[in-house]
């Protein structure tokens, strides 16, 4: 059975079309999949990054989007090529018993995002509407109704909206960006690599969520699903053709992410680095003081419905994610609404406990948690993605290039080696 069977091969791609009616019939997924790449759970993480450490954690951002625009390509290709999306891939090469470790692993991932997703849409309507935590993140149990109707509609019509959500996000933040006047040097100077993110303990530890927020594990399972989506001829120059143009796709809308997920750290830095307010790590407290400290009105409203946006364009796609990790590693076909419920709950009941205990600055440690639990299910993804798509028998012509497969390795040893050392790091402040 084909991933997500309902969508397969549903948007036709003409042959004999010029490149931009081309682009344009594979532009989609690839903004789908920036979605993970600026969810609430990257806005915690740059907010406290920036405000504690300036410009300097934006290295962090454009190494990991890098890393992020490598491994997407691999798993288009993955997707294109073999006509399975990731999770079918496990499922057909490794043992059953292999294959429901990784498929808890990867529930366990989808449940911190859920959990970002639902902890940044309560902050949201919060901020906006005065709504209490609780209560805002009970409601967010009931955005079931919209994902389903939604989906009905046609998979182009979830691309647009995802798209729309994301053209609202950019425009509140390239306000912002000219409301906070950042230094253009802080900046330069932040994007070139430092030795003290490493040896920096609380540094290292939010640039880990950093690469957690943007390189999703569950991104990986969810773009090898849907480039399936495009009728390309299933031959060696159809594939070669979509793989060149969800590529492209792909690259163009991570750089997208790229600036957003950067305007919120470069946002924080200006506002509140170097100024009483350093500790801001909490979503809220960022909302309060953004219109008083840039002394512009609207900051802060601006803010708060980029984040309403965020939360629920991450909404549709972790919908989706689920759908297809349960049904690749398990053949298992839940109703939508039942499996939108599950994880939904999975997610909410942690974050209702936390909200009622310890209030704004406990969800906001939770958010950061969030990530950190990504980036360390991250390896389980990364490994299986990088084999499958270096072996031949797999891919045939399509086999990574030499070039293109130790770059991948190296990828996949710095990530392991770094999540490696934040829970030996993790270990020593809690058991030691």
């Amino acid at each position: 059975m084909p991933s997500l069977p309902e969508v397969f091969s549903s948007i036709p791609v003409t042959v004999n079309a010029g490149f931009w009616r081309k682009l344009l019939a594979f532009a989609g997924p690839g903004l789908m999949v920036a979605v993970g790449y600026m969810d609430p759970g990257n806005w915690a993480t740059d907010l406290a990054g920036g405000a504690r450490f300036g410009y300097t954690l934006l290295s962090v951002i454009f190494i990991s989007n890098l890393m992020a625009i490598l491994l997407q390509h691999l798993s288009l290709k993955l997707g294109i090529v073999t006509s399975r999306d990731l999770a079918q891939a496990c499922r057909d090469h490794y043992s059953r018993p292999v294959s429901l470790f990784l498929w808890v692993l990867c529930e366990i991932a989808i449940a911190a995002c859920d959990l970002a997703e639902v902890i940044g849409s309560a902050i949201a309507l919060n901020l906006l509407f005065g709504i209490p935590l609780v209560a805002g993140i009970l409601i967010t149990a009931f955005d079931v109704m919209i994902i389903l109707f939604l989906q009905h509609k046609g998979f182009r019509i979830l691309e647009c909206i995802v798209a729309s959500l994301i053209l609202i996000i950019g425009g509140c933040f390239a306000y912002e960006m000219l409301a906070s006047q950042p230094s253009v040097a802080g900046i330069m100077q932040g994007l070139i690599p430092g030795p003290q993110v490493v040896v920096n303990p609380g540094m290292l530890y939010i640039a880990i969520g950093i690469l957690g927020a943007t390189v999703m594990p569950h991104n990986l399972y969810l773009h090898s699903s849907i480039v399936q989506t495009r009728a390309f001829e299933r031959n060696d120059t159809g594939k070669a053709m979509a793989v060149r143009f969800a590529t492209i796709d792909s690259t163009a809308a991570l750089l997208c992410a790229f600036f957003i997920n950067a305007a919120i750290l470069i946002l924080s830095a200006a506002a509140f680095h170097g100024t009483p307010h350093e500790s801001v790590a909490d979503i809220g407290d960022a909302y309060n003081l953004l219109s008083p400290v840039l002394g512009v009105p609207f900051a802060s409203l601006l803010f708060a419905v980029a984040l309403l946006a965020s939360g629920q364009n991450s909404t549709l796609t972790g919908t989706l994610a689920g759908q297809i990790v349960m049904e690749g590693f398990l053949e298992i076909r839940l109703r939508p609404w039942l499996r939108r419920l599950v994880t939904r709950l999975v997610a909410i009941v942690p974050a209702v406990i936390v909200a009622a205990m310890f209030g704004e600055k406990g969800v906001g440690e939770l958010l950061i948690l969030s990530q950190v639990i990504l980036a360390l299910q991250l390896s389980f993804a990364v490994v299986p993605l990088v084999l499958f798509t270096s072996d031949k028998k797999k891919m045939g012509r399509f086999v990574n290039a030499f070039w293109l497969k130790y770059l991948a390795v190296i990828v996949t040893v710095i990530i392991v080696c770094l999540n490696l050392y934040l829970l030996w790091q993790i270990f020593k402040e809690r058991v030691l």
